[in-house]
């Protein structure tokens, strides 16, 4: 009984010291406090600010300290967030944090594009043509934890989610194999890794 009630503990402290809101897959309301933006508590909870503007029937980005607002149901679920922030920890260990986001949204954009699966471990684990869309999938580092720059970078990302290049891979130069890579266009340059359509 005792080994149970330690396991519960902590279970609930990890839960709550994860990084992810787990109460954001739920509607919710939130108290604004001084110094809040529409962009810092999307970014806190996991939402796109449009999305949040919009549970809100806003259009201009005032808020004012001390007003209520909803907080709406993530599209992404908790398991999701944390499969997504292991990836990030395991291919962008290293850079930058611009870096970890640009690798959070990288799976976002595959979600939104008619070629990739339209799910989390979908774009995650996916093999196509016998090659493994991402190397930590294949070699198992996907299934170290994420540290919790990664997990503020995935919600970074889902804030951003509809916004920016439209990058839908990234690879290093020093170490790519296929040509067929480098035939992408390049939206971007982060760190070691080149972002590309």
């Amino acid at each position: 009984m005792k080994k149970l009630k330690k396991m519960i503990i902590g279970s609930v402290l990890s839960l709550s010291l994860f990084g992810f809101h787990s109460h954001a897959d739920a509607a919710t309301n939130y108290q604004v406090k001084s110094g809040d933006t529409f962009w810092k508590i999307a970014s806190r909870f996991g939402v796109t600010v449009g999305t949040l503007k919009n549970t809100n029937d806003r259009t201009s980005n005032m808020l004012y300290a001390g007003e209520s607002i909803s907080i709406p149901a993530s599209t992404i679920s908790f398991a999701d967030k944390d499969l997504m922030a292991r990836l990030v920890q395991a291919e962008a260990k290293g850079e930058s944090y611009a870096g970890k986001v640009a690798v959070a949204t990288v799976i976002l954009n595959r979600m939104d594009h008619p070629d990739f699966p339209n799910t989390v471990k979908g774009v995650i684990y996916q093999i196509d043509g016998g090659y493994y869309a991402f190397t930590p999938v294949k070699n198992g580092t996907i299934y170290n934890p994420a540290g919790s720059e990664a997990k503020r970078a995935v919600n970074e990302a889902l804030a951003l989610r509809g916004v920016g290049k439209g990058s839908i891979y990234f690879y290093n130069p020093k170490t790519a194999v296929s040509s067929w890579i480098f035939s992408r266009p390049v939206t971007t340059k982060i760190g070691n890794h080149v972002f590309a359509r």
